[in-house]
């Protein structure tokens, strides 16, 4: 099968990283893989991919960027160009300003297109006015949009009417954690406990209130310490509150990191505090790394991937104080981080192999192949 796969970039990033990891498993297993980054910026590759995937990036085929007016229809023109000379069996694009980019650009060409969704529509802000109004339009030509979780379903299903087919694809777990050492969630290291987080440093993420919940626990747990990985706006914010609680010897902001499996594997623990979430990657690999994890029941994703709190401690969106207990009561019980961690593991490693995930995207490739023709 030849597959065209768009994506904004292949920057650090969530679905970044999910088509990689998608886009090198199909060209392995000898599917034909051309992956497009349509980002203006081009820049690089930041996860590992199959050089069996032939990568363009379409800044390439416009040049220099210029006024909105005249660089957005030379790149759709462009896009258009080379759709039409890769001749897909079929397209998949990543978020929703590709998603709709890609519609335009591929409308009447008789290419079946999938576009995925990759944060939870009712709640993301990264969606403006215009491109949700454009959302709606041109999202019923696709054969089949795509969500990450149940729980967005219903809501979509108002917010975008008309669709011709919907369906949910959860992101896989890579590969390698299948084969990666579980985490020790009670043995210290160097005398230390770690407790992680990791995230873009923006308001949806609420990293402010892990620091407060921690803060207010730092006393009565000495040996603990917190790690929020990432970076973001927030960065300078965060730091002053860090400072402000006299915290600075034991809250860290270390930025991004190109391993953040290995980082994973070097705690204790996992805290998730955000208010949404699309599909929570990090959440899923710190839980198939075997590490106990405290989360906010968000929209969407951390209710199904803990099977309703039974593999983590899933906390009421917005309790606060709930959060601060569930966070005391992981660290101060080794049995209960143990207990956790080896349901977690076992239960994610299951669930989200790349095989299943393979196998449910090829029933919607078969879909959508048999169904689709020409719209003109």
């Amino acid at each position: 099968m030849k597959i065209v796969f768009l994506v904004s970039s292949m920057h650090a990033g969530g679905a970044e990283r999910v088509a990689a990891t998608l886009a090198s498993a199909w060209a392995e297993r000898g599917d034909e893989v051309t992956l497009v980054a349509t980002y203006s910026g081009r820049g690089e590759c930041f996860y590992p991919l199959s050089d069996k995937v032939k990568i363009l990036w379409l800044a390439d085929a416009l040049g220099p960027k210029t006024h909105p007016f005249i660089y957005g229809p030379r790149k759709l023109m462009a896009l258009r160009r080379l759709l039409r000379q890769e001749q897909a069996d079929v397209i998949v694009s990543f978020l929703t300003n590709v998603n709709v980019t890609a519609l335009i650009a591929s409308r009447g060409l008789g290419q079946p297109i999938i576009v995925c969704e990759r944060t939870n529509p009712a709640f993301s802000s990264s969606s403006g006015a215009l491109l949700r109004r454009l959302r709606r339009i041109t999202y019923p030509w696709a054969d089949l949009v795509t969500l990450q979780a149940e729980e967005s379903v219903a809501t979509f299903k108002k917010m975008v009417p008309r669709l011709k087919g919907l369906a949910v694809v959860p992101n896989p777990m890579p590969p390698p954690l299948l084969d990666a050492t579980l985490a020790d969630p009670i043995e210290p290291a160097q005398g230390r406990f770690r407790l992680m987080a990791m995230g873009r440093l923006v308001p949806d993420k609420q990293f402010s209130i892990l620091i407060n919940a921690f803060a207010a626990v730092a006393d009565k747990y000495p040996q603990w310490d917190l790690v929020v990985w990432g970076d973001g706006p927030l960065r300078e914010t965060l730091t002053e509150q860090i400072n402000h609680l006299g915290l600075g010897a034991r809250v860290t902001l270390p930025g991004r990191t190109a391993e953040p499996w290995k980082e994973l594997a070097r705690s204790h623990a996992f805290a998730m505090s955000s208010v949404v979430e699309g599909f929570p990657n990090v959440l899923l690999e710190a839980m198939a790394l075997g590490l106990p994890c405290i989360t906010f029941d968000c929209p969407s994703g951390p209710r199904e991937m803990t099977r309703d709190g039974r593999d983590a401690l899933l906390i009421p969106l917005g309790d606060e104080d709930a959060y601060r207990r569930g966070l005391a009561k992981l660290l101060a019980e080794p049995a209960l981080r143990s207990q956790l961690g080896r349901q977690a593991a076992q239960s994610v490693r299951e669930r989200y192999t790349l095989t299943a995930v393979l196998a449910r995207w090829d029933e919607l490739f078969a879909r959508v192949t048999k169904t689709s023709s020409p719209t003109e």
